[in-house]
């Protein structure tokens, strides 16, 4: 065999293991946060110690903020088991929180548009890692949509329009859906560049930036989705 050609071959098999990485890791993330969030969700006791003191449930929503940012800012300098451990932290807490869908929605109407969200996520997936098109100038865009997402569901909390609500939600389909093929064809960029050539310390940080991109891609996905299909218990 040629040199280039083997060369080519070890190249594509490190981008290969590098996105097999990163979607393992973030179906072990959204395993973690459902597992936790039914565990809690039949927990009486549980239920009430995070939701029955806002001081627990948004010290909770800090901690998760925290991780993420932290995750995003320092992977570069930590160990790629520390790295790790956060993402598995933060996948846990999520659920904690998001436990509460479970007393919002019924059970049917969360597995359907579960199951709605991944049909979508698959597709766009799928899109971006076989579309020629340079995808790099959706990012500007996406990220002032969801800055005016973030201040709509702010001013929302004082208005409680449900008009604003399924207006947001839909505009949350839409910017995440778009994310989501974002970041896709970012990572796969990624893993043809630096990581193919990195050593497995690096590859395995970047799997799991990656995988954390993508789950919260996919979570809050969803999130727009249950509030358009709605199906609240009565």
């Amino acid at each position: 065999m040629p040199i280039y050609s083997m060369e080519q071959a070890r190249t594509q098999a490190a981008v290969s293991d590098f996105i097999r990485g990163v979607y393992n890791w973030m179906g072990i993330g959204l395993v973690l946060t459902a597992v936790t969030a039914m565990m809690v969700a039949s927990n009486t006791t549980l239920l009430q110690l995070i939701f029955g003191n806002r001081l627990i449930f948004f010290g909770l929503i800090i901690a998760e903020l925290a991780l993420v940012f932290s995750i995003s800012a320092r992977v570069r300098r930590m160990q790629a088991s520390t790295a790790t451990a956060l993402f598995v932290l933060y996948a846990i807490l999520n659920g904690a929180t998001l436990s509460v869908i479970f007393l919002a929605y019924t059970k049917a109407v969360i597995a359907n548009t579960f199951f709605v969200c991944a049909g979508m996520f698959i597709a766009t997936s799928v899109y971006a890692m076989t579309t020629k098109r340079d995808l790099s100038a959706w990012g500007s865009f996406l990220f002032m949509g969801l800055i005016g997402i973030i201040i709509a569901s702010v001013v929302n909390l004082f208005v409680r329009s449900s008009a604003m609500t399924m207006m947001v939600s839909y505009l949350g389909v839409i910017v995440f859906v778009g994310l989501t093929a974002y970041d896709t064809q970012k990572l796969k960029a990624m893993a043809a560049g630096e990581l193919a050539v990195s050593g497995a310390e690096l590859a395995r940080k970047g799997a799991i930036i990656g995988a954390l991109a993508l789950y919260l891609d996919f979570v809050n996905l969803f999130l727009m989705l249950l509030r358009i299909f709605g199906g609240s218990r009565e």
